[in-house]
């Protein structure tokens, strides 16, 4: 198993059972969400709790909830959302302390086709969703999320330069 960790904070960020795409010019890495059911299933195994005088505070919470696969899975917290300043500011920073992590040629892949994964990006500003990853850390890579047009469960982008593959 492969799992993808932010080069700047060493969050697990994706794995290798969450098929990616390349767009931007593989600058980005476009990853299919799923909306799933967590917590308590209905399962009857036959017995009957009330014939067999089991008490009321034996019984389990069935509180289910629905959660985003990739969101639960590497524990991903939503930020607030940026206005075009606040992301600007946060893409320019982002490109400062990550070029020196990369080696020269994924360098040069990163510098040609950022402003292109910045302008996509600037276009769906208003409908994405900001995430980064369990540690919270202020320089982390950004996760975004949005729905495509009639799509109910989201599709997620993550910069592809700024994660490490980790064999487990």
């Amino acid at each position: 198993m492969l799992v993808y960790q932010d080069l700047l904070t060493g969050d697990e960020l994706l794995s290798d059972s969450f098929p990616y795409k390349e767009i931007v010019n593989g600058i980005l890495w476009e990853v299919e969400g799923k909306w799933v059911v967590q917590g308590a299933v209905d399962v009857d195994i036959g017995a009957n709790p009330s014939a067999e005088g089991a008490d009321e505070d034996e019984k389990v919470d069935d509180a289910a909830v629905k959660v985003v696969d990739i969101v639960d899975t590497f524990r991903l917290q939503e930020q607030p959302p940026f206005d075009k300043k606040q992301f600007v500011a946060y893409i320019k920073k982002y490109i400062k302390l990550l070029t020196p992590k990369l080696d020269a040629e994924k360098q040069e892949e990163f510098k040609k086709g950022v402003e292109g994964a910045t302008k996509f990006l600037l276009s769906k500003l208003s409908d994405l969703q900001f995430f980064v990853g369990e540690s919270m850390h202020d320089d982390s890579t950004i996760v975004f999320a949005y729905y495509k047009e009639g799509a109910t469960d989201p599709t997620f982008l993550f910069f592809g330069h700024g994660l490490k593959e980790v064999k487990c």
